[in-house]
């Protein structure tokens, strides 16, 4: 077996795509020869305090040389760049995305951000990244050889189709409530559309960012919306898969995405899909699976929605073809397989 350390900031369980994604390469890699062992970095990650780089330094240091260490792109890309020097292993480092593209940001938290990454990224040995999407960007904006790129786009389960509620239209949204996923834009867009009879369910967690929180809450109150939207925070995996069974249409607003696992998820329950174009999501969903619109605009959102729950033959139309796309996405075990062999020195 290839043994591996897998670096990754704060507590492995959070409920995110990213954390989701580490947890099943841990779970899947040793059908693929390679022994994982977890090491947990500082929480602090991406913007960690001196003391924070420090001990990953040292937690580096008590590593044996020869091995390969995993580090999750939430930490590795804020490395600074005599931290990322210090290490004496090989780096395999693993982008879900940029973190520049995260939104709510200052110009220079971004700036940093990209200085950051760029320079830790020039010192790894090979780069994972979960899209097609992310590969370019490495490549024009961060100067990664392509040769030094393996795309292992996000695996997704098997799932029985969604039978939908009807009588009020479920709408769902799942992810974290951050401000780059665009729930906000998504209660403007739905604030217009009151005549209608829908629900909206947002499930994911609502603890990262409490002013985001509290301001969407106060948002929600103010259009009315009270009693149409839920936040639910997180839930169970048999609560969410009941949100995904009971609903009709599955909306993702969010400004940007360096895959968008739950797109995948909601493709392999056959939901008819609203989603922007906002980076890897305009790709991760095929053309006709999906209607696309461009992030951050409530007017075009509020026509999708309101086109999506007035069209019945629409919506049957773009089930049908996510249905179909969901069948052919790649699973864990591809995903695994993939990552394993950049682990083992292999070509994936």
């Amino acid at each position: 077996m290839t043994e591996v350390y897998f670096a990754i900031p704060g507590n492995i369980d959070q409920q995110t795509g990213g954390y989701g994604y580490d947890r099943r390469l841990i779970a899947e890699l040793p059908s693929f020869g390679v022994s994982v062992k977890h090491v947990e970095l500082p929480a602090g990650f991406p913007h960690p305090s001196p003391e924070e780089c420090e001990a990953v330094a040292k937690q580096a240091a008590a590593l044996p040389g020869e091995a390969t260490l995993l580090i999750d792109g939430l930490a590795y890309g804020a490395f600074p760049k005599e931290l990322a020097e210090g290490i004496a292993q090989r780096i395999i480092a693993l982008v879900h995305h940029p973190l520049a593209m995260e939104s709510g940001l200052t110009d220079e938290q971004r700036q940093n951000l990209a200085a950051t990454e760029r320079a830790a990224l020039s010192l790894a040995d090979h780069v994972i990244v979960t899209s097609p999407m992310t590969e370019r960007t490495l490549i024009s904006d961060y100067e990664v050889p392509g040769t030094h790129i393996t795309v292992a786009e996000p695996g997704t389960d098997p799932a029985q189709r969604a039978t939908g509620t009807g009588t009020p239209m479920q709408l769902l949204c799942v992810g974290t409530i951050t401000p780059r996923k665009g729930y906000n834009i998504l209660v403007d867009a739905l604030e217009p559309l009151k005549e209608l009879d829908w629900r909206l369910t947002i499930a994911g967690p609502d603890d990262r960012e409490a002013e985001m929180t509290s301001a969407l809450r106060t948002q929600i109150n103010a259009a009315g919306l009270h009693d149409r939207i839920t936040l639910s925070g997180v839930v169970v995996p048999a609560t969410l898969d009941r949100f995904y069974e009971s609903a009709d249409v599955f909306v993702m607003p969010s400004l940007y995405e360096g895959y968008g696992m739950v797109l995948g998820e909601a493709m392999a329950r056959g939901l008819p899909i609203i989603c922007t174009t906002g980076g890897a999501a305009a790709e991760t969903v095929p053309e006709g699976a999906a209607v696309k619109v461009a992030p951050g605009n409530a007017e075009v959102l509020t026509r999708a929605l309101q086109s999506l729950l007035t069209d019945r033959k629409q919506r049957i139309r773009l089930a049908d073809a996510a249905w179909k796309a969901g069948r052919k996405l790649p699973t864990w075990s591809e995903t695994a397989r993939r990552v394993a062999a950049v682990l083992m020195g292999l070509k994936a």
